[in-house]
């Protein structure tokens, strides 16, 4: 349903009024949920008082990239995070592309205005000593204990996302070989090393505990159960990590995805290479595994100093 038939009119309407009719294009023709209209008008109108301000007397039809660069920078000088200006930015290309497409302009000048980089958000990282406080703090005596160790165990030792330890099946555990095999995103399959400690936690397990239950027909070959005998949920992985967090006395923000990332960066820290690490976390780019090399300043300088054949030089003269 297009409003081309009103463009007449749209190009005569005030700011307001184009809001007004932006609101409707997007409830009506993209279909988006409330939550998402109000954020993009919320966007737009933060542009629109800005430029009444500065510009009064200023159409629809004069904003271009130089007003619009203005507006960044004013966002930016109020401190916003670089995230929240490119949500805002969102928002207002949004409505440059509805001005476009009803005719009310000719050129987009928001199509020329860069996105701003935004800084990856990493979880906190748990110490060694940490995770091995949540190991210490499963009670064994429970009929889950050992479901519980072999899950904290397998996510640490293997770097695993929560979707691919719900989904691990038996038959991808091969003991003798010290693999299993992962199926990733995009059904990409990879085999990581796993270390005798953590297999044995697994044979435990299912020795003790799963050969006990009553498997749903659809979970003969899931690992990890729940009390109904079918696959667990990530909710509950995230209840399980949750709870031990909280019985160590660990007061960072834990997910299962922290195990994932105490992995590659204790392996990186611990001289592993890089490639590695991208097969065994299972990412097409580097880039994506470069994001776990923020290994502590002071680790750094130490290795710059301890290794590099001027670094004792360079620093003695400052």
């Amino acid at each position: 349903m297009h409003l081309n038939h009103c463009n007449e009119s749209l190009i005569e309407m005030t700011h307001t009024e184009l809001v007004a009719s932006f609101r409707n294009y997007l409830l009506l023709e993209k279909a988006l949920a409330h939550n998402s209209v109000e954020a993009y008008l919320h966007d737009v109108r933060l542009l629109l008082d800005y430029l009444s301000a500065e510009r009064p007397d200023i159409s629809i039809h004069d904003i271009g990239v130089i007003e619009l660069r203005a507006f960044l920078k004013a966002l930016q000088e109020t401190g916003i995070s670089s995230s929240s200006q490119a949500r805002i930015l969102s928002g207002i290309k949004a409505f440059f592309t509805f001005l476009l497409e009803e005719a009310v302009i000719h050129f987009n000048p928001a199509s020329r205005i860069r996105t701003p980089k935004t800084a990856r958000q990493l979880p906190d990282v748990l110490s060694v000593e940490e995770i091995e406080k949540m190991i210490d703090r499963i009670d064994l005596s429970q009929s889950f204990g050992y479901r519980n160790k072999a899950i904290i165990e397998i996510m640490y030792a293997c770097g695993l996302r929560v979707s691919e330890l719900i989904t691990l099946k038996i038959s991808h555990i091969f003991p003798k070989d010290g693999f299993i095999r992962i199926i990733g995103k995009g059904n990409k399959e990879r085999l990581v090393p796993v270390g005798d400690p953590t297999l044995n936690i697994i044979h435990r397990y299912m020795n003790d505990y799963r050969r006990q239950q009553t498997v749903q027909p659809k979970a003969t070959d899931v690992l990890f159960l729940s009390s109904r005998g079918s696959g667990l949920s990530r909710q509950m992985v995230f209840l399980i990590v949750k709870q031990l967090a909280e019985a160590a006395g660990i007061r960072k923000s834990i997910s299962p995805h922290t195990f994932r990332h105490s992995f590659a960066t204790h392996l990186l820290e611990g001289g592993a290479d890089l490639r590695a690490v991208q097969q065994m976390l299972g990412h097409i780019s580097i880039t994506t595994t470069e994001i776990y090399t923020h290994i502590d300043r002071s680790y750094l300088r130490e290795a710059i100093l301890s290794y590099h054949p001027r670094s004792k030089q360079a620093f003695s003269t400052e």
